[in-house]
């Protein structure tokens, strides 16, 4: 019987250009599952997962507690962190309760993480390191208290999720029939890759939770994992089952509805893209609803789903989408919103539209749309205040609006300093968002050139920008860079008559946005130019 262990053990030493198919074909046949120990479904967790976390708590936080489990899997991290503290409240001496809300302040993937909110959730337990420890019963359930003491120990962020992942290794190997240890282990390594995405390993956390899916196949985790694992234009068709099971293991989680559509647009199936964010999107609201609050405009979902609509050609719709968020951004609610400091334009209203606008505006070549007016305060926000002045500058240059095509680039070149300051003052560099706005910045000048008569200046300035825009890791979801600069390079090139070479950049720039509409009319006007 092969090990087990065997596929995990032996990806490191693949080379990345091979960690596609190949590489997961070769671990399929290691990947033996063990009896499952673990497999009864959990207690209270319709709706979101089946989870089962043997532990010592009171037979009547188990309900809490597991759903809090599988919420936690979902990524739905304020739900979970309620469900936690709701398991306190009925047990208070529940050491995996406390275990379980302190775990809610790491969102791993994202690379995010409150120490601080998880220190308070774990000195409600014990006030000691040594106390909280002790507070587990047994052995199992303090191997998992060792574990979150060393994700929000000592040392730097990046030291402490390498570290944490050390230990999870040890939890995992000491509990080979605990699906819970190996999908915890296998989220642990995605963390791993500080750098941003990078395959190797990526296929060491799917080799990992590859067996979780395989014998617990409605684990939220399992599923979730694995669609992160697989989050790319070449692993995606891997992740396509794991993505067709998880919106209905979870219908009531709204990230779980979500999260499927990262293989679908890596995949460029635009229809479930569609599907799986307006599903996300009503279960927000109904949430909401019941709160008696208002429905969701901006934010990822949203804006997720205004791509795929602009993808279909539905302009409209994605329009509509757009007006709702830019109503609630320049309410004053919205303009309150975050700080203007912060990349994630999921932080605040006013940033989510801005993104919903540069994308509709490129994406729709609606170059003299009323929507280039609708505008929001931004003062000093100068990751916002970048990415809107180069969809209004290009958007520009596409209607021969030069002089305002170089008013937006002076906007835009202020907005780069202004940035520049801010990413000096975070703990993390904050590199790629500088490498975005130097793309950015790039392109605008490019289109400036090409529009004032110097093709093959733009040209060489964007194939600057390619060369950059390659040397960032893969970022899922919709374009990172919001003009993908081989697109922009086959354009220009296109323009020029230069077919051929434009045909070879459009080709590329499928490869790395799969389907995606802008792409496909540049490469089929450049192989009728050809003829």
């Amino acid at each position: 019987m092969p090990d087990r262990r065997l596929c995990e053990r032996s990806l490191p030493s693949v080379r990345p250009v091979v960690t596609g198919v190949l590489a997961t074909l070769a671990c399929a046949t290691a990947l033996i599952a063990p009896p499952p120990l673990f497999a009864q479904a959990g207690v209270g967790t319709e709706g979101v997962g089946e989870v089962s976390f043997p532990n010592s708590g009171a037979p009547e936080a188990q309900a809490a507690f597991h759903r809090g489990l599988a919420q936690l899997h979902n990524f739905e991290y304020g739900s979970a962190a309620a469900d936690f503290r709701e398991a306190q409240e009925i047990d208070p001496g529940f050491a995996m309760a406390y275990w379980g809300e302190a775990m809610t302040y790491n969102h791993t993937v994202w690379m995010e993480q409150d120490r601080d909110a998880a220190h308070a959730a774990l000195e409600r337990l014990d006030p000691t390191r040594e106390g909280r420890v002790a507070a587990a019963p047994t052995e199992r359930e303090k191997a998992y208290l060792r574990a979150v003491e060393t994700l929000y120990g000592d040392g730097d962020k990046q030291e402490r999720d390498d570290s944490y992942t050390e230990v999870m290794r040890s939890l995992y190997e000491a509990y080979p029939d605990d699906h819970e240890a190996a999908a915890f282990y296998a989220l642990s390594v995605l963390g791993t890759a500080h750098e941003g995405r990078d395959f190797t390993t990526y296929m060491r956390a799917a080799a990992v939770v590859e067996e979780v899916f395989d014998s617990h196949p409605r684990h939220p985790g399992a599923v979730h994992y694995l669609i992160h694992s697989y989050d790319d234009p070449i692993h995606a068709p891997l992740g396509l089952r794991a993505a067709r099971a998880y919106s209905s293991i979870a219908p009531d989680a709204a990230h779980a509805q979500h999260m499927t559509s990262h293989i679908f647009v890596a995949m460029g199936m635009w229809d479930d893209v569609v599907r799986a964010n307006e599903t996300a999107v009503a279960v927000v609201d109904r949430a909401r609803s019941a709160r008696g609050g208002a429905a969701l405009v901006c934010g990822h979902y949203p804006f997720w789903l205004e791509y795929g609509y602009l993808q279909q050609d539905r302009t409209d719709d994605a329009r509509r989408i757009l007006r709702g968020c830019l109503d609630a951004a320049r309410s004053e609610a919205g303009a309150r919103a975050g700080h203007g400091d912060l990349l994630d334009p999921d932080n605040t209203l006013r940033a989510s539209y801005v993104q919903m606008r540069t994308r509709y505006i490129l994406d729709s070549e609606a170059w003299d749309s009323e929507v280039l007016d609708w505008d929001v305060p931004m003062g000093e926000a100068w990751g916002d205040r970048l990415t809107y002045a180069f969809g209004t500058g290009f958007a520009a240059t596409r209607r021969g609006d030069l002089e305002a095509a170089r008013d937006a680039l002076d906007t835009l070149l202020e907005a780069r300093r202004g940035l520049e300051a801010r990413l000096r003052t975070r703990e993390d560099s904050g590199a790629r968002y500088d490498t975005r706005a130097a793309i950015l910045e790039q392109q605008l000048r490019a289109v400036i050139l090409a529009e004032e008569g110097h093709p093959e200046d733009a040209i060489a300035l964007v194939g600057e920008a390619v060369a950059a825009e390659e040397s960032l890791p893969f970022i899922f979801g919709p374009p990172f860079v919001d003009k993908p600069s081989h697109e922009l390079l086959g354009e220009l090139l296109l323009a020029s008559g230069r077919a051929d070479e434009a045909r070879e950049a459009f080709e590329t720039a499928l490869s790395r946005t799969p389907e995606r509409a802008t792409v496909q009319i540049g490469l089929t006007r450049a192989t009728a130019h050809r003829r």
